[in-house]
């Protein structure tokens, strides 16, 4: 069979009853004492309604933290952050890539059941006591399955029975596989599988989300990638009422692809817009709301694991789904506007709720709204990079490549990008010559020969004689580009280098073993005997920088080679090593560098690759894509911490800086229409109730870290508009607003301030006519 087996992976989800997986890390158990029980089981089985297990049935909330996107040390606080958030399972990939590098020792079956085999034998599956209670074989085949015809048809039934017979004791799953062989779950990937998914390929299948993309991760050249916590909220919340029993948000901690694990293109920061993001802070409001989410669901638990279920249009834009349990009191219903611009209100049994636009209501009783997904009751945050006050100035030294101009040839033609570096560097050089008499020059100085470079990706840095000539590049979208530059020949020998540059493996898509990248054509343009195409000239080739090869990366290898100051002029040469030391930044807050002033290269904290950057590489927006890359605190010593760059273009490193990170910037923004928060509400002895005496609707602002509220830098109740870091005045606003503020919260790590117009409108309604909100934002420290 052709190989479509080159990016496949497998998937394990754990629970949160014990030790998660690789982690280690134990969390408590999410089924409920009073729970109603199936027959008794161990392990993990399933029906049509859900996962059952160990006879138990429950809604699962999972979210995607990747182990080789973070450091070990990450790991407890990102796991105590998830069950905070709500969840109660753990979804992970095991990656073959970091797990089996070298091809040949690489085939699936081999390595599916060694992955198994070890996970049997810490007995880490639920059958046997442990925490998994899910796997997944292949990923996303659905998309190239096609292009491989029956053969692909044939190796879907093949992958899927031959995980089933590896007896795990727990359910295996295919995402977007409608022809999931046997007992193998088909599951859905996306954006609003509630109203997508098609369904399970057999009725006695449960309903499973896979994939819950929170945002999308950025190549690039990208834009931003955003998704709103309204839009997420109300996939969740839809995916619930239509029978769905487990959600996993993709990704659930944004993640780094350090070193240079990053696929095509792709940037160093992998999903930042999650709600955990890259540095392992809360994305306010994303984190919260949906807390707030799985907390009205779970308020919904045994409605929906036990009721039977109806739906009723109560206009062409408003359905409401109800879950009932007959006998019993035991009711949930779920009010949803489709409309994506106008607000609805809804007459249901016999009372009328506000619906904004493109939202669910969550009635736990049938009767009290806990939670409208459009209506953000959770703290916002906003996130500062700060200078750090230790490092102050780098003392940059510098150590340049020397250009090879003659390597032996070793083919007639430039030789494959992917093939001659075999993941063991984004680079090689190309080198040739080329003998030029007189004639063939033009003796006006105004006209120049143009070198150019048709490639296949992804990127190019071009010398001729030794000299900077320019650089070019691809897209993730088009890998392919022309480098055409002016050059400066001379009659006689001129040497012409070009180094080859890769942003990544592919990652996706059929037949991946016919990709190509590298210089496929090469020409000089502009002669008096008019265009030479020297494509198969006979190329020499070189695997990767001298820089690499004497690891001037790390301690014992930055002694090497001649190390000297920067140019105070201008710029310094183009691939150019420059290192300096560092001591570690003041407090516990994330630690990353700003890459202001550099191109495109690798950075690397004492030995430790932290990722590709790319400052050239614009947004649309007209900035870079990506210019602060997080230093994991593991991989830093109190002191003199040793930083290199590997920059390939000419640049000057004095701009860069080494930053803390923090979301010290809290928000609240709550109106009269907002209902009371559903940390109000309990469900205790099996009855619906508020946890205190009345519930009310108010602003709420807790510290990160027990850190004080030490400013309030806005505050105004009345029509306030913006958004966390950028709220202003509406057309009014209470006087005493930053004043009830202050008085509530300065100094407290946490306050609550209720709407209250007796608090607010001492001296009169100066609008009464509008429906208050309030709007804060302050300054921990």
């Amino acid at each position: 069979m052709t190989d479509p087996l080159s990016d496949r992976k497998m998937v394990v989800a754990a629970a949160a009853t014990a030790a998660f997986l690789l982690l280690l890390i134990v969390l408590a158990s999410p089924i409920a004492a009073h729970e109603e029980k199936l027959e008794k089981g161990e392990g993990v089985t399933y029906d049509a309604r859900s996962l059952i297990i160990h006879g138990k049935r429950e809604l699962l909330f999972s979210g995607s933290i990747h182990y080789p996107r973070t450091t070990p040390d990450m790991w407890p606080k990102l796991l105590e952050d998830a069950k905070r958030g709500g969840l109660n399972v753990i979804q992970t990939y095991v990656f073959w890539n970091i797990h089996e590098p070298e091809e040949g020792k690489q085939h699936m079956e081999r390595f599916v059941k060694m992955i198994v085999d070890k996970l049997k034998d810490a007995k880490l599956f639920a059958g046997q006591g442990g925490p998994i209670i899910l796997a997944q074989i292949e990923n996303e085949y659905n998309t190239v399955q096609l292009a491989y015809r029956e053969l692909g048809n044939k190796y879907v039934q093949w992958a899927g029975n031959m995980a089933v017979g590896l007896n795990i004791g727990v359910p295996w799953v295919m995402c977007k596989q409608r022809d999931a062989p046997g007992p193998v779950i088909n599951s859905c990937n996306g954006r609003q599988c509630g109203d997508t998914f098609s369904g399970p390929n057999k009725p006695n299948k449960p309903l499973l989300w896979t994939e819950n993309w929170t945002a999308q991760f950025r190549v690039f050249g990208d834009p931003p990638s955003q998704r709103s916590a309204e839009d997420t909220a109300f996939s969740v919340a839809r995916w619930f009422s239509k029978n769905g029993s487990l959600v996993n948000y993709y990704m659930y901690h944004g993640g780094t692809n350090l070193a240079r694990t990053a696929a095509s293109f792709v940037t160093t920061r992998y999903y930042d817009e999650a709600p955990i993001d890259e540095f392992g802070l809360e994305r306010g409001p994303k984190y919260g709301h949906l807390k707030d989410v799985h907390k009205a669901l779970n308020l919904c638990k045994r409605a929906l694991l036990w009721g039977s279920t109806s739906a009723q249009r109560l206009n062409p834009d408003v359905e409401v789904r109800i879950y009932e349990q007959s006998g019993t009191d035991v009711c949930a219903a779920f009010l949803t506007n489709n409309h994506t611009r106008l607000a609805h209100t809804a007459n249901f049994k016999g009372q009328d709720y506000y619906l904004p636009p493109r939202s669910i209501s969550i009635l736990p009783d049938c009767k009290t709204v806990v939670l409208n997904t459009a209506t953000i009751l959770a703290q916002h945050n906003s996130r500062n990079f700060v200078r750090s006050s230790v490092t102050n100035k780098l003392d940059w030294k510098m150590n340049s490549e020397v250009i090879p101009v003659d390597l032996k040839v070793t083919s007639s033609t430039p030789m494959e990008l992917y093939f001659l570096t075999k993941d063991k560097t984004d680079y090689a050089w190309y080198t040739t010559t080329i003998n030029l008499s007189p004639r063939d020059l033009s003796m006006r100085k105004d006209i120049l020969p143009v070198i150019r470079v048709a490639s296949l990706g992804h990127a190019m840095v071009a010398f001729v004689n030794g000299q900077f000539v320019g650089s070019a590049h691809g897209s993730q979208i088009d890998k392919s580009f022309v480098l055409q530059k002016s050059v400066e020949l001379k009659p006689g020998i001129n040497y012409i280098s070009l180094l080859g540059t890769l942003v990544g493996l592919p990652d996706s898509g059929a037949y991946m073993e016919h990709r190509f990248a590298g210089p496929r054509g090469v020409s000089i343009l502009g002669l008096n005997t008019g265009t030479l195409d020297i494509s198969e000239n006979g190329w020499g080739n070189q695997v990767g920088l001298i820089g690499e090869h004497d690891e001037l990366f790390n301690e014992d290898g930055s002694k090497k080679g001649k190390w000297t100051d920067l140019p105070k002029v201008g710029k310094g040469p183009p691939l150019t090593w420059y290192k300096a030391k560092f001591d570690t930044p003041e407090g516990n807050d994330p630690v990353a560098v700003s890459m202001y002033g550099m191109i495109k290269g690798m950075i690397w904290v004492n030995g430790n690759a932290i990722g590709r950057y790319w400052m050239s590489y614009v947004s649309p927006l007209g900035d870079s894509t990506q210019a602060e890359y997080l230093i994991p605190r593991s991989y830093l010593k109190p002191k003199e911490n040793l930083i290199v760059v590997l920059e390939e273009e000419p640049a000057h490193p004095s701009n860069i800086t080494i930053l803390t990170v923090n979301r010290d910037t809290i928000c609240s923004y709550v109106s009269e229409l907002s209902p009371p928060s559903v940390r109000q509400w309990e469900r205790k002895d099996d009855k619906f109730k508020p946890v205190g005496p009345e519930a009310k609707v108010g602003a709420r602002l807790k510290c990160p870290n027990r850190k004080k509220i030490d400013v309030v830098d806005f505050a105004s109740y009345g029509d306030p508009y913006g958004a966390c870091g950028g709220f202003a005045q509406g057309r009014c606003s209470s006087p005493v607003s930053k004043q009830v503020i202050e008085q509530n919260c300065l100094g407290k790590d946490m306050c609550d301030v209720p709407l209250d117009k007796g608090i607010f409108e001492k001296n009169g309604d100066p609008c009464p006519e509008v429906k208050k909100t309030l709007a804060v934002q302050v300054t921990c420290r």
